[in-house]
């Protein structure tokens, strides 16, 4: 193996890593890439997103947190209603059944920052917690992506 090849291949390494190292584990419960946009300055609002497997025997369920780059989080949801898209609080929170794979993702579940406290940044990561009805509670770093970003580790 060339000098090269080799710093390549441990840089590429190194990636996946970071990629991959950015979820969590609540008992049975999977969080991965919790994530956010960058946000306008004098931006009051931003949505966080992410993947939660259940990978127990019970259902657990979605039903706060905190953030500290925030005033509050809300669990809202996405959805048609008679061809206009409307967006919704979730006060109970989202059910993840044994077995099933929830994603927060834009137009679809996802958590609302009412009340920032400061600008996001892309690249910048901001702590949040996020609260389980059963599980119970895991603080949890928010990487922030581009404005209008798709979330750009999203599955890992």
């Amino acid at each position: 193996m060339t000098l090269k090849s080799f710093l390549l291949t441990a840089a590429l390494v190194c990636l996946a890593g970071s990629a991959s190292a950015h979820g969590y584990k609540l008992g049975a419960l999977e969080i991965g890439h919790p994530w956010t946009r960058a946000t306008p300055k004098g931006a009051t609002l931003a949505a966080g997103y992410m993947k939660i497997t259940n990978t127990g025997q019970e259902t657990d369920r979605l039903v706060g947190g905190s953030a500290d780059f925030a005033a509050r989080l809300e669990i809202h949801e996405m959805a048609m209603e008679g061809g206009v898209m409307k967006m919704r609080p979730l006060p109970a929170g989202i059910e993840i059944k044994p077995g099933q794979t929830i994603e927060l993702k834009p137009g679809g579940y996802h958590l609302m920052f009412p009340g920032l406290k400061q600008q996001l940044d892309k690249g910048q990561k901001v702590k949040g917690t996020l609260r389980f009805e059963k599980a119970g509670s895991v603080d949890v770093e928010y990487a922030v992506e581009a404005m209008g970003g798709e979330g750009a580790h999203q599955g890992h």
